[in-house]
């Protein structure tokens, strides 16, 4: 490990103009993510900035009916939390499925939406790889690419987004919340905030030089069941191959009023498509809603499997949320 230096802001503003006048500085918070990548020295800040003494790990109710939560609340915190497991269960659960028991003690909210990709070449620093070296290559797309992308993918990259709290926050219309260094602030869509590789990998999210993740507001709970079905190589301690976030209100066996689907393990960012809950609404067929959810999507050979198995795990979903 390189070594750097260390800062403790005492406000939200003050870290991020830290983080804007330190070349190559990172908040750090649990640092379950960038400790790990400081070790392989595909990180390698010159500052730290640790924001963990700031006043960003409340749950709150918001004037609408929704919530806002902090982007200091630890994963296992905001699980257990009465109102998420009450009204917005499907985040519950996605946070459960993911990491360890003690992972999820650590990590954060915002540590989780920044989460980095696990693939392979980009934890190997003796292959190339878009994402740790801009214009080194692609060693994944002629690779070993079981857990790659197959929707969203550019001939730079088909690495996934490995969080499983960014396809529920994804499926409930998440907004996140930002500082700049002078103060200003912006809301950010949750579909807006991660980035689809193209000729830029390295950049991964919309957020700016310096600019820190304050809260995550969900809007009001919607309708419906809430399902977190998440495929993987073993029961625990895993990255999905998929996963599916779903809230569907059902009327009945094969009828659907509502839907929302967001999938994850398919794409560089979670994956919703708007014409997938329309056709499933409108035919109550699951394998109609994945012909929209799968359109354009590309194996690149181990990773073949995924098309069929986003298929199949769909119809397992939408059985279960429509079992009378």
């Amino acid at each position: 490990m390189k070594a750097f230096t260390y800062e403790r802001p005492a406000t939200v503003q003050e870290a991020a103009q830290l983080a804007a006048d330190r070349p190559d500085a990172r908040f750090i918070a649990g640092g379950t993510n960038l400790l790990d990548l400081m070790k392989l020295q595909i990180e390698t800040p010159a500052t730290l900035v640790d924001v963990n003494r700031l006043p960003l790990a409340k749950v709150e109710e918001t004037s609408e009916g929704g919530l806002r939560i902090g982007a200091l609340v630890r994963n296992a915190d905001l699980a257990a939390h009465p109102r998420v497991r009450k009204d917005y269960a499907v985040l519950s659960r996605a946070l459960l499925a993911g990491a360890s028991g003690q992972l999820r003690n650590k990590a954060t909210t915002a540590g989780n939406l920044l989460q980095r990709t696990r693939c392979y070449y980009f934890y190997d620093t003796a292959m190339p790889c878009n994402k740790r070296e801009p214009g080194s290559g692609c060693a994944a797309i002629g690779g070993f690419n079981r857990i790659m992308a197959v929707l969203g993918t550019s001939d730079q990259c088909i690495a996934t987004n490995p969080s499983d709290m960014n396809v529920a926050m994804r499926a409930l219309d998440a907004t996140v919340e930002t500082m700049a260094p002078d103060g200003t602030t912006r809301a950010i869509p949750m579909a807006d905030f991660h980035r689809l590789p193209g000729d830029t990998p390295q950049t991964e999210t919309d957020l700016r030089k310096g600019e820190i993740i304050t809260a995550v507001t969900l809007p009001k709970p919607v309708e419906g069941v809430h399902i977190y079905r998440k495929v993987r190589d073993r029961a625990s301690y895993a990255f999905a191959t998929i996963s599916i976030a779903a809230v569907i209100a059902a009327e009945g066996a094969g009828k659907v009023r509502a839907a929302r689907l967001a999938f994850g393990g398919l794409a560089h960012k979670p994956w919703r498509v708007a014409q997938a809950e329309e056709a499933l609404v409108r035919t109550g067929s699951a394998d109609t809603a994945a012909d929209a959810v799968l359109k354009g999507a590309r194996g690149y050979g181990a990773n073949d499997f995924k098309i069929p198995l986003t298929r199949r795990t769909l119809r397992a979903v939408v059985a279960q949320a429509t079992r009378t």
